[in-house]
């Protein structure tokens, strides 16, 4: 590990000591549905068609905006509907002019199936601020991996490259299937217009779980962090990592940023039945209240101490790792309910075997 390297580590350990005593909300997912017009196999929410838990009403959600408007300067945070599949809402639109009409910064992630130039047209006049399209290679590896949603997907891409309004970029969920074919579908997406591109790994959660073959092989890892720094090198278009956990050498090569876990710092989410919570990815039981028998604020100001004091993860794997003082346990999507690990990037990185 380089010297520059090691000094924006400990720039970015300072700052993060800073956020776990400040907290200051910039970052707000909404999961506005669990319904989903795919059924991809890699889902970490286990979305449907039809749902168990019911879409949440706009009128149990807009509280929580005015409430948090009263908490920060609402032009500081951005709220993100997600699910699910947000466009099978019908009253999507409305939900994104409620948000914006309040000061917010709206984004939304969608698979792009729904997204025609119509629903575009609205979803920018409701002051849509950014949109990601999830395209998983190129149309065999996607469909493998979200049914055949290829066109539609593109079709979505094709209308954003032609927009003027919008920051957008595509995400990619890297598996074995899609790994080998990479050089050539980054060249694919620049020929679309892409300019923005973040890659995924998977963890297993929801329906992942079943299929082992969604996961990378330390080996298969270790190509697809050097793909990426020499892609940022290159500079043809601009991709980064995702907030898998602490990279060790690959730090400060392969994002935008330097490895920092914000859930419950600047980062939380409210799940389509109330439950208060940090970022989106987690998907095991973090629970710091709910919206239909706790205010937001309350909550945001007085509870994740789990989030924001994590000594209680320097047990098991992480006990001795001399990593700990830039990684401090890894994301939080990343632990069971009982805080245990389920995957270490660090380690897989690690592993010569």
């Amino acid at each position: 590990m380089t010297t520059r390297q090691i000094i924006e580590l400990e720039r970015t350990r300072r700052e993060r000591k800073w956020l776990e005593k400040n907290h200051p909300l910039r970052q707000l997912f909404w999961e506005c549905t669990l319904r989903c017009n795919l059924a991809c196999r890699h889902c970490g929410s286990d979305c449907r068609k039809e749902a168990v838990v019911p879409d949440m009403p706009l009128d149990h959600f807009v509280p929580v905006l005015d409430d948090v408007a009263q908490m920060t300067d609402p032009a500081d945070v951005l709220v993100n509907t997600v699910g699910g599949e947000p466009l099978v809402r019908p009253d999507i639109v409305e939900c994104g002019r409620a948000i914006t009409s309040r000061g917010f910064s709206w984004g939304t992630v969608t698979n792009g199936v729904l997204l025609d130039k119509q629903m575009l047209d609205r979803l920018l006049d409701a002051g849509l601020n950014t949109i990601a399209v999830s395209l998983d290679g190129l149309e065999p590896e996607h469909n493998w991996l979200r049914g055949n949603s290829f066109d539609g997907a593109m079709r979505a891409i094709t209308l954003l490259a032609q927009s003027s309004r919008l920051i957008w970029d595509v995400i990619t969920c890297v598996n074995q299937r899609n790994l080998g074919s990479l050089q050539q579908f980054k060249q694919y997406l620049i020929d679309h217009g892409v300019r923005k591109w973040r890659i995924f790994t998977i963890f297993p959660q929801g329906r992942a779980k079943l299929h082992p073959e969604l996961f990378l092989s330390p080996e298969q890892y270790r190509q697809l962090m050097d793909f990426i720094a020499t892609t940022r090198q290159q500079g043809e278009i601009d991709l980064s990592y995702s907030c898998e956990g602490f990279l060790g050498d690959y730090e400060t090569v392969v994002r935008r940023y330097t490895y920092r876990c914000d859930a419950g710092t600047m980062t939380a989410s409210v799940l389509a039945n109330g439950d208060i919570s940090g970022c989106m990815s987690i998907r095991a039981h973090y629970a710091q209240g709910n919206i239909y028998h706790d205010k937001f604020s309350d909550v945001w100001k007085n509870r994740f101490e789990q989030m924001r004091n994590r000594r209680w993860m320097k047990r098991d794997q992480c006990d001795k790792c001399k990593a700990w003082d830039w990684c401090v346990g890894g994301p939080f999507h990343l632990r069971g309910d009982q805080g245990e690990m389920l995957h270490c990037n660090y380690l897989t990185l690690c592993d010569k075997t």
